[in-house]
């Protein structure tokens, strides 16, 4: 029986240059060579639809570079696993699964799984917390008999739904999140994997043996339907007897995935997590300074909260706690919709808004279309029908009106770095500082059918921004959120003075705008696709 990996990462593990290997952006001639041939055996087999001028594409790059890091960038193989997961998600609906979960089922499931604290490590990468400790027996028994309140079906058993749903929080919610705010080296690569730290501190065998079939659920998921979503695995406080159980936990991963764990002994803690991100962003029990456990909501780091606007804390418990994804708006803006379902009736609402400020940068892989548009919308109510979603992460983004656009175009294939057009020079846009005036409710009036507009000219490549006043969308019913907070023992609203279960302070009511100075950047990739429908111009 082989021992298990011990100690820290080498000391290169952390540097920028060691992740971008074989990501958008940092790609060698072969390895987008291998990316188009996939993309070109993956549409002849239907799986895959290329962009044009009038439609997005079904995946965006950086999930099919995921696929092919997996494998080794062989097309062949990539496209295998690609088509067993394309049919995973049909089978069990995964779109609808995550549009009308039931919110209730949603936390309890994110209560036994790796949790987000909120923050990133140095190069942008979200970090989860897993604290295996807290899954006692009773636990475990109980979210394992639990009957789903949610009305999606499907082959795998109810508690996999929900671990499927955590999966889709992390590649339409979380990844987005971190990809598109300003602050991380090397903007032109998305952030596409996440850093986890496992503690297993006072877990006897006995609690081993009874949550290996919990552990493994998740380890093989990952491994099968979500390629290349880790980038490192802490685990903390290794037993003496974990030697013993090393030989079938290392069975549930394949062996890209076994390199990246490492177990590091009590004095290596700090030293090693210290050496991926600040110690602001390092849980107090491990030597840092942030006040989470596993628990407590997310814990946002300052350059992320800096880019959002929350109205108050309700809005922001379901922005961190629940199903969300991000929506375009027309003022270029990235739009969190919490979704799901509370009590049987489908929920929709706009929990936050992240600004069209933050930097976003085009990829060498990805070029941008600017050429297209999309229609505009006088309402401001959300659509009475669930929008499906695309079968993988997010995609790119129409061109927004009244932004402050910079193109990136591509090198040739053998430098595969992402330069600016030098037939544009850079310029800073006069951009006005952000309106101060509280979020306007939204109107009541139904939804019209949209229309495509013909295509038009693309607008010079930097205009003034002339930013929107933020908003929020109203929930399908008004009933949908009666009760106030949706988890329990929370009160039923919230007025600032109400502790959060974020260490006892209570987020503020408004969150203040970044300054203007930031110019935005176009993308083509970590943005969920949306129809232009799903959202229309906020007043």
């Amino acid at each position: 029986m082989a021992d298990p990996p011990t100690g820290p990462p080498p000391a290169s593990a952390s540097s920028e240059q060691s992740r971008l290997k074989g990501h958008l952006g940092h790609l060698t001639r072969e390895e987008d060579a291998a990316l188009n041939d996939f993309k070109k055996l993956s549409a002849e087999q239907g799986l895959y639809r290329p962009e044009t001028n009038t439609q997005r594409a079904s995946h965006d790059d950086g999930t099919l570079v995921r696929y092919l890091r997996a494998r080794k960038f062989v097309p062949q193989d990539a496209f295998a696993q690609f088509k067993d997961t394309e049919k995973w998600r049909k089978d069990n609906n995964l779109d609808a699964l995550y549009e009308r979960i039931d919110i209730q089922d949603y936390q309890e499931a994110r209560s036994v799984y790796p949790q987000w604290t909120g923050r990133r490590d140095r190069r942008g990468i979200p970090v989860y917390l897993y604290e295996v400790g807290k899954l006692d027996s009773k636990k475990m028994i109980a979210y394992s008999q639990a009957t789903s309140k949610s009305k999606i079906k499907g082959p795998s058993p109810s508690r996999m739904l929900r671990l499927f749903a955590l999966y889709e929080n992390l590649t339409r919610f979380v990844m987005p999140l971190c990809s598109s705010v300003p602050g991380r080296p090397n903007p032109e690569t998305p952030v596409d994997q996440s850093n986890n730290i496992v503690d297993i501190s006072r877990v006897g065998l006995k609690q081993f043996w009874n949550l290996r079939s919990h552990m493994q659920d998740a380890s093989q998921l990952a491994t099968a339907h979500y390629p290349e979503t880790l980038d490192r695995i802490f685990i903390i406080g290794a037993p003496s007897f974990f030697p013993t159980v090393w030989g079938w936990i290392k069975k549930w991963f394949d062996p890209i995935t076994t390199s990246k764990i490492f177990i590091l002994s009590q004095d290596q803690v700090k030293p090693t997590l210290s050496a991926f991100m600040d110690v602001s962003s390092i849980p107090k029990k491990y030597g840092g300074e942030l006040d989470f456990e596993c628990g407590m909501m997310p814990s946002l780091d300052p350059d992320l909260r800096k880019c959002l606007e929350i109205k108050d804390a309700r809005l922001e418990e379901l922005f961190l706690t629940g199903p969300t994804r991000w929506v375009d708006s027309e003022e270029g803006e990235m739009v969190a919709l919490s979704v799901g379902s509370i009590d049987g009736k489908p929920h929709k609402e706009a929990v936050a808004t992240l600004s069209s400020l933050a930097v976003r940068t085009a990829t060498g892989s990805s070029i941008f279309l600017s050429q297209r548009s999309y229609p505009n919308f006088s309402a401001t109510q959300l659509s009475s029908q669930p929008t499906s979603q695309p079968t993988s992460a997010p995609q790119s983004r129409p061109q927004s009106k009244g932004t402050a656009i910079q193109q990136t175009q591509m090198r040739p294939p053998s430098s595969n770095v992402a330069q600016p057009d030098l037939q544009q020079p850079l310029q800073t846009p006069q951009m006005q500082q952000p309106p101060s005036n509280p979020i306007q409710a939204a109107s009541q009036q139904p939804l019209q059918a949209p229309h495509m507009q013909p295509l038009q000219q693309m607008p010079p490549p930097v205009v003034p921004f002339q930013p929107a006043a933020p908003a929020t969308v109203a929930p399908e019913s008004e009933s949908a959120l009666s009760n106030g907070s949706i988890v329990k023992n929370q009160p039923a609203s919230f007025d600032g003075s109400s502790e959060m279960r974020n260490g006892g302070a209570a987020p503020p009511k408004s969150i203040s705008m970044p300054p203007a100075q930031l110019q935005r950047m176009e993308t083509q990739y970590m943005t969920p696709a949306t129809e232009p429908s799903e959202l229309k111009n906020f007043q």
